[in-house]
């Protein structure tokens, strides 16, 4: 009687927990700049990469080449972008200010989603999930600073980080998309 008891709180306790983590890269749904849902799910058989963002740093050049590769890679890859204002407030815009600017001085049309936090106490799941070898089975990181890129193969599997100073279109990230 006493082990049916523990079984039935166990239970009670712990699968709901388990139901309701992040178990995998495609369960995760965001919000686009514009406020619009987005759901991973889309992205499955896709190869991805997560960038962190922000419009006032030595590093937002690289939206020019982040929109360069995306439209060379057309069908090939998913780049998707997240502002975050975590560094030095590189990135204190609102939405529409931060759509404005990237459509305006470089183009952008790569999704673009709301602005998030990618570290500290406010982490975003999805930014805990690319960072921790126990939610994403691959590899621990730490984002260091703006335009930080993950790259997420074509089942959803984290591969590789790609840090701020390496630019988007490089011989490491054109290998991984040719398959070598």
């Amino acid at each position: 009687m006493k082990t049916n008891y523990l079984l039935l709180l166990f239970s009670m306790i712990i699968f709901p927990a388990v139901a309701f983590s992040q178990s995998g890269f495609y369960d995760f749904k965001v919000k686009t700049l514009d406020g619009n849902d987005f759901d991973f799910t889309s992205l499955k058989g896709k190869k991805v990469m997560i960038v962190n963002t922000a419009s006032k740093c030595g590093f937002t050049p690289q939206y020019k080449d982040l929109e360069e590769l995306y439209e060379q890679s057309a069908g090939k890859l998913v780049i998707i972008g997240f502002p975050a204002n975590n560094f030095a407030n590189q990135e204190p815009g609102s939405a529409s200010e931060i759509r404005e600017f990237c459509t305006k001085n470089y183009g952008v049309t790569f999704p673009m989603m709301e602005k998030i936090s990618v570290k500290g106490s406010d982490m975003h799941p999805l930014y805990k999930w690319l960072t921790s070898k126990d939610k994403n089975g691959v590899m621990d990181s730490e984002v260091k600073w703006n335009f930080q890129k993950y790259l997420i193969d074509e089942n959803g599997k984290l591969v590789d980080v790609i840090y701020s100073s390496e630019k988007p279109g490089s011989a490491k990230v054109i290998a991984w998309l040719s398959g070598k």
